[in-house]
């Protein structure tokens, strides 16, 4: 990527869009597939947990299976999104570095 490459799309905004619908901020990174991956263990581990988990349980209880995995993929957008961001601003730094000081860097 050089530095006159798109900015990714911001990681906090990744993260709100992941808080507020599941998958969400995998689509917005282009990973709808991992997103719907995500989603299919959520109603998943859901279920199964509602299976097993005692009647008297509250319903984060009884659902904590589904909760969990939407846990899981809210750091995972975030996660690629922060990755994503690092690298571009990396590349664009290495790009501006290597033009001003006439060294280059090894690869």
């Amino acid at each position: 990527m050089t530095s006159s490459a798109t900015a990714p799309t911001s990681p906090y905004l990744v993260l709100g869009a992941a808080i507020v619908l599941p998958a969400s901020g995998h689509v917005i990174l282009g990973v709808p597939v991992r997103g719907l991956q995500f989603l299919f263990f959520m109603v998943i581990l859901a279920w199964v947990t509602a299976k097993i988990a005692p009647p008297d349980a509250s319903f984060v209880g009884r659902h904590a299976g589904g909760f969990l995995i939407y846990a899981l993929s809210i750091l995972d957008a975030y996660k690629l999104a922060r990755i994503r961001t690092a690298k571009w601003v990396h590349n664009a730094r290495q790009g501006n570095e290597s033009g001003q000081s006439g060294v280059e860097s090894h690869r």
